[in-house]
């Protein structure tokens, strides 16, 4: 690497050269004591005379430096180049980019092909022209976007004006988006269902096999909704059935199952556990035999942590054992739900807490959003927990080291086995778990003691059998219920569906989408 001084310039078209041919050359330096410019040479003081000699530092004398060459007879001086003269545009270019009316960035002489692409002549050096917009790719960015059929009304407009559309690309296509799939669906008793759950997925392109999919219910104080979870997580949720104004009550959910006509069927069924006991006719609340699998004693405290095994539930007869009706489903179609395992593992955690601990202050200081009964109560949801499995610093401000073990065992559990990846040594694990948190002091809740007493009826995948990605359509259909206030009819089942299929699924481009899953 090495600089020069530029030696010939050219003064009113005139050439002024200095004397000489060379430049001294300035390579690479090879160290900084008397090889370097800045190091060897002395700048004058502030206040001083400026130096005339040039006795203290000579360039000569350096490695890195060559002297200049003086200019002889035989060196000839160097001419400017010769700049071409800018072409001006032709009268015909002009008055085609001036109300012409034709595409942006289309040349004369270039014609659509067959997908509606321009092609320009070769040798231009025009910028490359733009690519035009069908209906299917135009379909896809407005499902990308997440859209409204107004919000794909008013994007469609715009590119339009640009002349960025091909000519059978229609603004109001977005109106009637939804009718391929709200034919499948009827409003009756409260619920929007699914009248044709076999159509629906014809519909979809799909192949049909009820074991490849599990029945996921879930209900709030207002809602209750039903939806195809894939397992395996291949496939976006299907909903069957929902509701905006019934809660998640036996009759309810016995009705919900009769208009999806469940028993042809016969999905696997998944839930949190309030849905899990009224499918098996149990009384909700704090009872003393929750479990549907067997006869756990809840109020048996000193039996908690010692006792693994209960006798096992034969039989659902009314008025005994805390069973009110009969059961929905059979209990060997009930999945237990690994994600609200984990979100109740995580409050009997908190509540054990030191509430004047340095750890309990900081779940005030990192999720400030939360009130302070939530994080009493040791309510949080899934990134929560993640984001504080991942931090190092709340480990370290545990105090005790009962705390500390409890803590580190519970993550040992959600990542070796709550998860996708299931560990070789997943009993020790859940074992050791559930002493940790013994020996802190935790409750033996339902949550815990499906771990401790039936480790053998989670499947060998809790990542591809979870709840998780129902609970993530809970929140997608939310947007939709905004759009269609007071109109949950099947339109909106159909403007749904419509969102999660791809036109042009092989399409590639540089941004991909958020979105994971698509048909």
């Amino acid at each position: 690497m090495f600089c020069y001084l530029v030696f010939v310039g050219w003064y009113n078209g005139e050439a002024r050269s200095f004397p000489f041919a060379v430049p001294r050359l300035w390579l690479g330096q090879s160290n900084h004591e008397d090889d370097c410019f800045f190091c060897t040479f002395k700048a004058p003081k502030a206040g001083r005379p400026k130096r005339t000699k040039t006795s203290e530092w000579d360039a000569r004398n350096m490695p890195s430096s060559s002297a200049p060459v003086l200019r002889g007879d035989q060196d000839p001086i160097p001419t400017p180049p010769v700049r071409p003269p800018k072409e001006e545009p032709s009268s015909s270019q002009s008055s085609g980019s001036k109300g012409s009316g034709s595409r942006p960035g289309s040349q004369p002489g270039s014609q659509p092909d067959s997908q509606g692409f321009l092609s320009d002549q070769p040798g231009s050096s025009a910028p490359p022209a733009p690519v035009l917009f069908d209906q299917q790719g135009l379909n896809d960015l407005i499902r990308d976007l997440g859209l409204s059929k107004d919000g794909g009304e008013l994007l469609t407009s715009r590119l339009e004006e640009r002349n960025l559309l091909l000519k059978d690309v229609k603004v109001t296509s977005q109106r009637k988006r939804h009718e391929a799939f709200s034919q499948f669906f009827s409003f009756e008793d409260g619920f929007c269902y699914c009248n044709d759950v076999i159509g629906l997925f014809e519909e979809l392109e799909l192949s049909f096999d009820p074991k490849e999919w599990r029945l996921f219910i879930d209900g709030s104080s207002k809602t209750l909704e039903a939806v195809l979870l894939n397992n395996g997580n291949t496939f976006p949720s299907i909903p069957l059935a929902h509701s905006a104004c019934l809660k998640e009550t036996y009759g309810n959910i016995q009705r919900l199952l009769e208009l999806i006509q469940y028993e042809l069927f016969e999905w696997e069924v998944i839930g949190d556990f309030k849905i899990i006991a009224i499918l098996s006719g149990l009384q909700g609340g704090n009872t003393k035999f929750p479990c549907f699998l067997c006869m756990w004693d809840s109020r048996a405290t000193k039996l908690h942590f010692v006792q693994k095994e209960w006798p096992k539930r034969e039989n659902f007869e009314r008025d005994k054992a805390n069973v009110l009706n009969e059961p929905l489903v059979d209990p060997q179609k009930v999945l237990l739900p690994p994600l609200h395992i984990k979100l109740g593992l995580m409050k009997q955690f908190t509540k054990a807490l030191d509430r004047e601990s340095e750890a309990f202050e900081h779940l005030r200081s990192k999720f400030p959003g939360l009130s302070e009964a939530k994080i009493k109560a040791g309510i949080f949801v899934g990134p929560q927990i993640k984001e504080l499995m991942k931090s190092t610093i709340f480990s370290e401000k545990l105090e005790y080291i009962e705390e500390e073990e409890a803590w580190n065992s519970f993550v040992a559990v959600v990542e070796g086995f709550l998860g996708n990846h299931r560990a070789e040594n997943h009993v020790e694990l859940v074992e050791t778990m559930v002493k940790k948190f013994g020996e802190m002091g935790c409750r033996m809740s339902v949550k815990l003691h499906m771990l401790d007493a039936h480790l053998g009826n989670f499947k060998e995948n809790l990542g591809a059998y979870s709840e998780e990605q129902g609970e993530r359509f809970h929140q997608d259909v939310q947007e939709f219920e905004r759009r269609y206030v007071g109109q949950y009819d099947a339109n909106m089942m159909g403007d749904y569906i419509w969102n999660l299929v791809r036109d042009s699924p092989d399409a590639n481009h540089k941004r991909k989408s958020r979105r994971r899953v698509h048909f």
